[in-house]
């Protein structure tokens, strides 16, 4: 399975349009690829809460039929990040949308954990409540969303759901790029699965975004990492790795203890 993690520049100064004409483009040149990866709000600026209100969209609004174009246009399976939500009763989400290679919308995840403590994005927006994980032809694909990463009981909840392949779209402030760094190895061998994290790069709402987005394979090792600027990191996974090394090195089957999580489906 190839994949392609396109770390997008984040740039608040173009518009929102602008920005989506560009990250189609990206996504359809990457024709032949099986799934392709954009950053954590893109469109708007993680760090940017106060664009977020006029940002904000419905889960079919003009982000999801630019992207669901440009994924039928290449052929590809397309987690397009994640955008500023806005629901019918006006709440705010942090969403994450996965198409399909005809671009029919396949995945929707509300991020559960929000950031900010009394700031930002734990103010400005509802968190969601279930855990998402998605068939595909090249395995099961489980949903989460950057500050998710420091949150190790979502990622046994996409284990237990069937997760072999976690995605991970982020915004990641570079002063704390060696959480970043241990964190998405360490879930990926946790729960021996790859994990793919993309990290927008750039600066907005002042903060300085860490880029070096990953792909990690279930044995922890990094197949991949991208550096600082806007490019476009491609992997090959071997999706038979999943089962060939859950069968080699068994933790999981010594499991002891289980923590529910909320929601699920």
């Amino acid at each position: 399975m190839r994949a392609s993690l396109i770390q997008l520049a984040v740039d608040t100064s173009d518009t929102a349009d602008e920005r989506r004409r560009m990250a189609a483009s990206l996504v359809r040149e990457r024709r032949g690829d099986d799934l392709v990866v954009l950053p954590e709000l893109w469109t708007a600026g993680a760090w940017s809460y106060d664009g977020w209100e006029a940002d904000a969209e419905a889960a079919d609004g003009p982000t999801a039929e630019a992207m669901s174009a440009a994924a039928r246009q290449a052929g590809t399976w397309l987690h397009a990040g994640s955008i500023v939500e806005r629901d019918g009763d006006g709440t705010l989400y942090n969403t994450a949308l996965l198409f399909d290679r005809s671009g029919d919308l396949r995945g929707r995840y509300r991020k559960i954990h929000r950031y900010g403590f009394d700031t930002g994005e734990a103010t400005l927006m509802g968190g969601g409540d279930d855990i998402v994980t998605v068939p595909t032809d090249f395995g099961v694909i489980g949903l989460a969303i950057c500050y998710d990463l420091r949150f190790p009981e979502l990622f046994r909840g996409l284990l237990d759901a069937g997760a072999e392949l976690i995605v991970v779209p982020a915004a990641w402030p570079a002063a704390r790029l060696s959480h970043w760094h241990l964190l998405t190895r360490t879930r990926a061998l946790e729960e021996q699965v790859f994990l793919l994290a993309c990290c927008a790069t750039g600066e907005h709402g002042g903060m300085r975004q860490g880029g070096h987005s990953m792909a990690i394979d279930p044995w922890g090792t990094v197949l991949g990492e991208s550096g600082t600027a806007q490019e476009t990191l491609t992997v090959e996974c071997d999706m038979t790795q999943v089962a060939r090394i859950r069968s080699e090195l068994p933790v999981l089957r010594d499991r002891v203890l289980a923590i529910a999580a909320p929601g699920g489906r």
